[in-house]
């Protein structure tokens, strides 16, 4: 069995199970994978994938548990890998972030601008999904840190990390009757249609609750993963848009008014996320504080020593979270 062996399954399971994609991808030839896997899976005794023809059609019972294990393997070869550089040039490297438009568009310019000034020989990749995907690919290892307020709670392999707490906003045009009353209800916001988040993005979980609490069914008429596409369909008059508060731009949206929603909404919390035994090197223990500078290296290091998600929560209870 070869390291080379278990990165070629891992890579064309990740690949949608398409071994010429996988070959780009690694800049290797797809006969020389298919030959390794049939090699791997001839040492193993097991199909690590079944076929029809020459595809690969799925991933065997067999396959999942070895990929398992082939993923954790190959996360301990680059930790080992990690730790080699940490030693040997600390300020050398590569970050990889996973988030949704929200905080990619409003919240990380400044600050991935600071880290990359700080860092310039630090590669830094940025890859946008929703929230399930994020947290996915954290789990994996596909990525070093997922940032999102939604799903991460799904993956127990994650440790979780609260980074601020923000609300909402009601967009609407210039002079809408919204804009004429002196105290905002959350029956006011539901006599109108709505613009909104698709479900499982940017909080639309608490949304969702505040209605149903009020028993109100509001009329969702769009929803959008991307606070500016939402932001397109209130000027072109389609609804009332609630987004979060973070993603109006006094300048660049001075054609909409924002309306306080916080009174009308429970907050929510972004947290950043990576998989338990990951090596963080400085400049990644850097990046956090600088996203989130209550999270210093001591409390990361001591959320990483604690031994379950009830010993985590008491250690972060006393944290006052900024608000955005």
């Amino acid at each position: 069995m070869k390291l080379q062996q278990l990165r070629y399954i891992w890579e064309v399971a990740h690949h949608d199970l398409n071994v010429s994609a996988t070959a780009q991808s690694l800049y290797t030839s797809q006969p020389g994978i298919s030959k390794q896997i049939r090699l791997l899976e001839d040492e193993l005794g097991v199909e690590v994938f079944s076929r029809s023809g020459k595809h690969l059609t799925r991933i065997t019972p067999a396959g999942e548990a070895i990929l398992r294990t082939a993923g954790e393997i190959l996360r301990k070869v680059e930790s080992i890998k990690q730790v080699a550089q940490e030693f040997s040039d600390e300020r050398k490297g590569s970050l990889s972030i996973a988030t949704t438009h929200t905080q990619a568009r409003y919240v990380l310019p400044n600050i991935i601008s600071k880290f990359i000034s700080e860092y310039p020989d630090v590669s830094l990749q940025l890859n946008q999904g929703t929230p399930m995907q994020i947290s996915e690919m954290a789990a994996d290892g596909s990525v070093d840190f997922a940032i999102a307020t939604e799903a991460m709670d799904l993956f127990s392999d994650l440790i979780m990390l609260p980074c601020y707490n923000w609300n909402r906003c009601i967009l609407v045009p210039k002079n809408h009757p919204l804009c004429q009353l002196s105290e905002l209800t959350i029956q006011d916001v539901a006599n109108h249609p709505l613009v909104t988040y698709v479900f499982g993005f940017t909080g639309r979980s608490k949304l969702d609750e505040a209605f149903m609490e009020h028993g109100l069914a509001p009329k969702v008429v769009f929803t959008a993963a991307d606070a500016d596409v939402i932001k397109t369909y209130v000027r072109l008059g389609l609804g009332v848009g609630i987004v979060a508060k973070q993603a109006y731009n006094v300048e660049t949206d001075s054609d909409l008014v924002a309306l306080d929603a916080s009174h009308l909404f429970k907050p929510s919390t972004t947290r950043l996320a990576f998989r338990r035994g990951t090596f963080l090197r400085g400049f990644m223990y850097d990046f956090i504080e600088l996203f989130a500078p209550h999270l210093t290296k001591q409390l990361v290091d001591s959320a990483f020593n604690c031994s379950s998600k009830i010993e985590l929560d008491e250690l972060l209870a006393d944290i006052q979270l900024p608000e955005y």
